[in-house]
């Protein structure tokens, strides 16, 4: 197996109660199942030992169900042997764990470096939901809505939040009814606000158009 280079996709792997995954795809071939010889180990029981493939041939990669026990979907659709992926393509393996594909050229405002979170400009004590800015603290707190969102995007510094990401954090009892893109989209501006209370000169919370958001947080001056 060959490596890439330049250009490399990442598959984000969301599992319940475990923390969003974000692996790169440095290699032509990866495995995804539960057994240790797998390439990426997702050890749920409804996985199967070697769940599907995904590969590169050419410039195009593809997902192939490695006669799975429990089964593959491709945007919602059962997967019979291989399919072409594409950006933002999401793979389903049993009930398991979700994969979705961020294509090549996509992924350069995905990540930028991250600084120690203890060097950077904001920062959060999360037993008592506090948030600073430097030495100033944000005053008076946060929303929960709000503090939810600033901790996912936190905990995710220099990776991208989906907005399905957003709305399992911030709404977890809206999962299955909706939360509509203007309730997410008026969230972060108000959270964009509170922010340059303390801060007016940076934007700590960028837009990846089509994507979703990411933190960007400063190391201190």
């Amino acid at each position: 197996m060959s490596r890439l280079e330049n250009e490399r996709p990442i598959l984000m792997i969301r599992r319940e109660n475990q923390p969003t995954q974000h692996i790169p795809v440095t290699t032509d071939e990866v495995i995804v199942g539960r057994d240790e010889s797998s390439d990426i180990i997702l050890a749920e029981r409804q996985i199967s030992r070697q769940h599907i493939r995904i590969y590169r041939e050419g410039n195009q990669f593809y997902v192939r169900d490695l006669d799975s026990r429990n089964g593959t979907w491709v945007n919602g659709q059962p997967l019979k042997g291989s399919c072409e992926l594409h950006d933002g393509d999401e793979i389903q393996l049993a009930l398991a764990a979700r994969i979705r594909f961020v294509g090549i050229g996509s992924t350069t405002p995905l990540t930028s470096e991250v600084p120690a979170f203890g060097s950077s400009r904001l920062r959060l004590e999360h037993e008592s939901r506090r948030v600073f800015i430097g030495e100033q603290e944000l005053n008076p707190p946060l929303s929960l809505p709000q503090y939810r969102l600033l901790e996912l995007l936190f905990t995710n510094m220099g990776s991208i939040c989906t907005r399905d990401m957003v709305v399992e954090t911030v709404w977890p009892e809206a999962i299955g009814e909706g939360v509509s893109e203007q309730a997410i989209d008026a969230l972060v501006r108000r959270l964009r606000d509170r922010l340059a209370e303390l801060d007016p000169d940076w934007q700590y919370i960028v837009t990846v158009r089509g994507h979703g958001f990411r933190l960007d947080n400063p190391p201190q001056p």
